[in-house]
C-alpha cells in the first residue's frame, strides 16, 4: 500500500526576494531512512526559491522581514532570509 511522506527543504536566499540567490539549504527526507549530509562546497540544490516551486516544491513559510536593531546595520549573525519548503512523495509500504 502506498504511503504519503513529507521532504522539508529549507532555503536560506542573499535577501527575501524568492528569485535571489541561494547562500544555503538544508533538506529532511522523510521518504527515506538514509541521512544525507551534503558537503559544504556542494551547490545549492536549485539557485532560488521559484526555481524550486517550479520543480514542486511548495513554500510553507517565508522569511520575516525585521529592520535590523540601530546600530547593527552591517552586522552579521545568522542567515535571515530562510524559506521553508514541502513537498509531498508517495512511497511503498
Amino acid at each position: 500500500m502506498a504511503k504519503i511522506r513529507q521532504k522539508i527543504m529549507i532555503l536560506y536566499l542573499g535577501n527575501s526576494e524568492l528569485t535571489s540567490p541561494t547562500i544555503g539549504w538544508t533538506i529532511y527526507d522523510g521518504t527515506t531512512d538514509e541521512v544525507t549530509i551534503e558537503p559544504v562546497d556542494a551547490d545549492p540544490p536549485y539557485p532560488n526559491a521559484l526555481a524550486a516551486m517550479r520543480d514542486g516544491w511548495r513554500v510553507i513559510q517565508l522569511p520575516e522581514l525585521r529592520p535590523p536593531a540601530p546600530g547593527a546595520e552591517y552586522e552579521t549573525a545568522y542567515l535571515k532570509f530562510e524559506v521553508v519548503l514541502e513537498k509531498l512523495e508517495t512511497i511503498d509500504g
